[in-house]
């Protein structure tokens, strides 16, 4: 089982970066972008001026808008914002090459339906094989050839390991599971926490609230996967545990930096405005915090932060209101 031709739907920054790795993977990339000017950018510029300026792009990934020129791909890696997969597979479906396994690499809970992204891909691609690509990864670190790791999650383990051989390079290691569920819940959960951890660091509450968040909101996460249907042991990976980390750590974060804006003060109208890139978190906390309510798990950083985006709360009350909890045991 190998794959020669990779087809990226979605060029934005982490789309970009993924093209970058399968390019020098040694695979052909076909790079589709909703967006004209990025397409003529990459042509004209070998360069994705509007979401990952600075870096050159490999000579063997070209830019298309049209999801038919996807049509040659035996391997497609899937990175619309999470909030618009549904509608990117089906626009993408009529053109898949009969075969060609799909590996999701947005991260989030779709809105309304409260379904993870490995739900909505079976429900627009019947009978397509899922794979779920998930870990610590900022874009611009992975595109300029920094060194990664990430969980390449997919029930059929021939095909995971014959996926991770396809994109593996050096600097850019994938690690098979099996467990989609938990893959994939990790990567949603921990986008909200890291709203919440860029607002405690908004607000000057210091490195021990900072670390007692992170290890708090991994327990929320892993109740969570959990109760959907995952295994801890796979989001105490890199899926989970290692992309809470690093996007609870750094401003590179678009999720943190959101945060940082509102614990300083700013409306979330303010802290959004401006950026490019979609930050995952502010569409997935109210469909988290749904979820979560419709499986009886407690998730109190969850629903503050869901509470804070919504308006319902301001961030001083929501953190009073953390901070209040009953105490118990750990």
């Amino acid at each position: 089982m190998t794959f020669k031709h990779a087809g990226v739907v979605g060029a934005g920054a982490w789309g970009t970066a993924l093209a970058q790795v399968a390019a020098r993977a040694g695979l052909k990339v076909t790079l589709q972008a909703r967006e004209p000017e990025v397409v003529a950018s990459i042509a004209d510029k070998r360069e994705n001026t509007m979401f990952l300026p600075g870096v050159t792009l490999e000579p063997a990934i070209t830019a298309v808008s049209d999801m038919a020129d996807l049509a040659p791909c035996d391997l497609i890696l899937a990175v619309p914002p999470a909030q618009h997969l549904r509608s990117a597979m089906a626009a993408l479906a009529p053109h898949l090459k009969p075969g060609a396994p799909v590996v999701l690499c947005s991260k989030g809970v779709e809105q309304g339906s409260l379904k993870l992204m490995t739900e909505v891909a079976a429900e627009v691609l019947p009978g397509v094989a899922i794979a779920v690509l998930s870990g610590p990864s900022f874009a611009g670190e992975v595109a300029r050839g920094l060194p990664a790791a990430a969980t390449l999650a997919c029930e059929d383990e021939a095909l995971g390991k014959a996926i991770v051989e396809a994109v593996a390079i050096p600097a850019f290691r994938p690690y098979w599971a099996a467990d989609v569920i938990g893959a994939e819940a990790g990567g949603a959960v921990k986008n909200v926490l890291a709203i919440a951890c860029g607002i405690s660091e908004g607000k000057g509450l210091g490195r021990n609230a900072h670390a007692a968040l992170i290890t708090r909101g991994f327990a929320e996460l892993t109740r969570l996967a959990v109760a959907a249907g995952g295994k801890a042991e796979t989001v105490a990976g890199l899926c989970g545990l290692g992309d809470l980390v690093l996007t609870c750590s750094s401003s590179q974060s678009r999720n943190m930096s959101v945060g940082l804006a509102l614990g300083a003060g700013q409306t979330l109208e303010q802290a959004l405005a401006g950026k490019v890139s979609v930050a995952e978190g502010v569409a997935s906390a109210p469909a988290v915090r749904a979820l979560a309510r419709k499986l009886g798990v407690e998730t109190p950083i969850c629903e503050a932060v869901a509470a804070i985006l919504a308006g319902e709360v301001d961030v001083d009350s929501a953190i009073l209101g953390l901070l209040s909890r009953p105490l118990k045991a750990e």
